[in-house]
């Protein structure tokens, strides 16, 4: 029983953190609404492979060796915090085009996605601090087999964050049409700049 509580706590906490904004869903929605529907989900598997990345870094345990090596770890975080600027940079500079819905991504503009997908969540404040801090306090990670790990926690961990970000990638298809100005094109991914800004500060603060 107390397994299964802590597998439906984990699917709770993981839903939480995953729908509440931040920079990985904000950019997932400016990058829907800019790209449509392949674009979106090209980003979200980036955005999840992230999360996979680090949940495996929580329960084979190389989270103690990276606090324990706590320069590599400063370092990390640096480099994760000057990435989140330059993609701050690029939202808050993005010029807007006009949205043609019919128009297909191209391979490159999908391969961008799925690759700024993979390093936001990689350098994701939030996302560190769940897999690092929160995590281990929903499930004993001592007691997480590698069959768990694989065969439960990995599809979970896919399906929960694949129905959040549907979520959130459907809702900005519903409101690409009153996105078609330029006025509204340019707060759209202005905002999302300011998060990820805010995300890289809160990250170098932690290191000070």
């Amino acid at each position: 029983m107390s397994g299964t509580t802590e597998i439906l706590s984990y699917i709770a906490a993981l839903g939480l953190a995953a729908a509440i904004p931040g920079p990985g869903m904000t950019a997932l929605v400016a990058r829907s609404v800019s790209g449509g529907a392949i674009t979106g989900f090209t980003m979200l598997a980036g955005l999840i492979l992230g999360d996979l990345i680090y949940l495996s870094v929580a329960v084979f345990g190389l989270a103690v060796i990276a606090h324990t090596f706590t320069s590599l770890f400063t370092l990390i975080n640096w480099a994760a915090s000057l990435f989140l600027c330059l993609l701050a940079w690029q939202f808050w500079c993005h010029q807007p085009q006009a949205i043609n819905i019919d128009q297909k991504a191209t391979k490159r503009e999908l391969a961008s996605a799925w690759f700024s997908g993979l390093t936001i969540t990689l350098g994701n404040p939030k996302t560190i601090a769940f897999y690092l801090a929160i995590l281990p306090l929903v499930i004993s990670l001592d007691n997480v087999s590698f069959q768990m790990w694989g065969g439960l926690l990995v599809p979970l961990t896919v399906l929960v964050l694949l129905s959040v970000g549907a979520v959130f990638i459907f809702a900005a298809l519903r409101i690409r049409h009153l996105l078609t100005s330029a006025k509204a094109q340019r707060l759209l991914f202005r905002s999302a700049g300011t998060i990820m800004m805010l995300a890289a500060a809160g990250m170098v603060v932690k290191t000070l």
